[in-house]
């Protein structure tokens, strides 16, 4: 695909260029719509349906062309094909045409590396089979319980101020503190290292010293877990009968950990968002018709961590979506349009309670590995939140909220909420099934909490002469035993660890 293959003919090319906030200044050669200069992609893509269906022409930095895949279908096509499409870049046009230079902005996302996600046939199979084999050893029963010991932990650092902003202090924070347990470096997880992997992610001057920052974290853990292997996803690696170089150990660990904590950062921040504006979903959660992990994946349909992903590549000449895809195009898998397609989705307004057949974890033969993971962060860190600020509201107007988007996610800047103050909680704290006080119920999550007010003081009565006692043996009170739970809420807090 070239700019030039669909540019419109009759053009003259001695007109003068559009006026200042002409929304000709996001078009480049061909008429074609520059994705990195757009305000607000969600609106293009929908125009870019209108005008090409459900594959688009779109330029990239420096012009370089791509097509943007927005129908459901079509991106399930794709990544269904691997006969026709692969991960592998070096079979790309612009690339091999010398188009796209080694600084490229989005050279870090395109350049094929040596690893599970841009490999094929038989090398795919033994990169990717170790992954999902060290994966598979993770036991989630126990990762739910560290996910919410590490909830508390990271709450108790602002319980007590009643006020937080739920971006910096949490969402950010979680998925880190969870990825480098499962990971085998627990000891590794503090402030500068969650800075340094949210400096990478957003490729600003000091990314590339950031990124070797996380890099010799993980070269230090591949060392030891060579010498002396643990029961951790690192030692799994090492010790898969695929035998994975030290190299691809570690290339495969850093795309584990960004890949995690970026896709789980953006889908706390944006369920937690849901919950707090959304009075739909308050009442339901707090009513018992909805909980935690449908309201996740509600959100992963009407917000999925990544918008697109760089990129898929045309082994043959074909079509898809009535466009002709020549061999050596680039196309970009995107969740975000294909998951508010009209052809799956008419209403968007309607629930998509129960349905998980959105494109946020992609598909095919790389679908994402660590899916599950995300889940269990999303599900036990929101749930045990609200399980500790119950009380949790927005301190701000939703118009004041601000997003930093790309082309590939879209991140929630700040979330700042306010509350009760809460004392600190002890995390090191063994479960058990004691009498819990009754909950008030008469707030929602998200609403503010009624405080209570002092009674007057009441007149205190004047002793009045008893009447003799009607039996011959008086018989003292008898308190009411106090009902155990039933067997259901006791399992329920055994398992979330409370």
């Amino acid at each position: 695909m070239t700019p030039e293959s669909h540019a419109p003919t009759g053009t003259d090319a001695s007109r003068t260029g559009p006026p200042p906030g002409c929304p000709a200044h996001g078009l480049g050669p061909g008429g074609l719509h520059r994705l990195h200069e757009s305000e607000d992609l969600g609106a293009l893509y929908e125009q870019l349906r209108d005008e090409h269906g459900p594959v688009a022409p779109v330029l990239l930095h420096d012009d370089v062309p791509m097509w943007i895949v927005l129908g459901h279908a079509e991106n399930l096509h794709m990544v269904r094909s691997p006969s026709q499409f692969c991960r592998d870049s070096r079979i790309w046009n612009p690339l091999k045409e010398g188009l796209v230079k080694p600084d490229h902005p989005l050279m870090p996302h395109i350049a094929w590396q040596p690893i599970a996600s841009h490999a094929e046939g038989d090398e795919h199979k033994r990169l990717r089979g170790a992954v999902m084999g060290a994966i598979s050893t993770i036991d989630f029963r126990s990762l739910r319980r560290y996910i919410n010991r590490s909830t508390q932990a990271i709450v108790n650092r602002f319980c007590e101020k009643g006020e937080a902003d739920l971006v910096s202090q949490f969402t950010e924070h979680l998925p880190m503190a969870v990825m480098c347990e499962i990971l085998g470096m627990p000891d590794a997880y503090n402030d500068r290292l969650v800075e340094a992997a949210r400096d990478a992610l957003k490729g600003t001057e000091t990314a590339i010293a950031s990124h070797s920052y996380v890099m010799d974290a993980l070269s230090r853990l591949t060392a030891r877990r060579r010498a002396q292997p643990e029961e951790d996803l690192a030692s799994y690696l090492i010790t898969h009968p695929a035998r994975l170089s030290d190299d691809e150990v570690r290339e495969h660990l850093r795309l584990v950990l960004f890949a995690a904590y970026e896709a789980t950062t953006n889908l706390l921040s944006n369920v937690l968002l849901t919950v707090l504006i959304d009075p739909r979903f308050r009442a339901q959660l707090n009513g018992g018709q909805m909980t935690v992990p449908e309201a996740v994946e509600q959100s992963l349909w009407n917000e999925p961590p990544f918008s697109t992903v760089f990129a898929y590549f045309a082994k043959q000449e074909t079509e898809l979506g009535g466009q002709r895809i020549r061999r050596g195009d680039g196309l970009l898998f995107a969740p975000l349009p294909a998951n508010v397609d009209p052809r799956v989705r008419p209403d968007l307004s309607a629930s998509m309670q129960g349905n998980r057949s959105h494109l946020a974890f992609g598909g095919g033969p790389h679908e994402c590995p660590g899916q599950d993971i995300g889940r269990s962060i999303a599900d036990v860190g929101v749930d045990a939140l609200l399980m500790r600020l119950p009380d949790v509201e927005l301190d701000c107007g939703e118009e004041e909220l601000r997003w930093t988007a790309s082309i590939a996610s879209r991140h929630l800047v700040s979330l700042p909420v306010q509350f009760l103050p809460k004392p600190q909680q002890d995390v090191t704290e063994t479960p058990n099934h004691n009498h819990v006080p009754a909950q008030r119920s008469d707030w929602q999550i998200g609403s503010v909490q009624p405080r209570l007010q002092p009674a007057p003081a009441a007149p205190q009565p004047q002793p009045q002469p008893q009447p003799a006692p009607a039996h011959p043996h008086p018989q003292s009170p008898v308190a009411e035993p106090v009902r155990r739970k039933g067997v259901w809420p006791r399992f329920l807090r055994w398992w979330r660890g409370y």
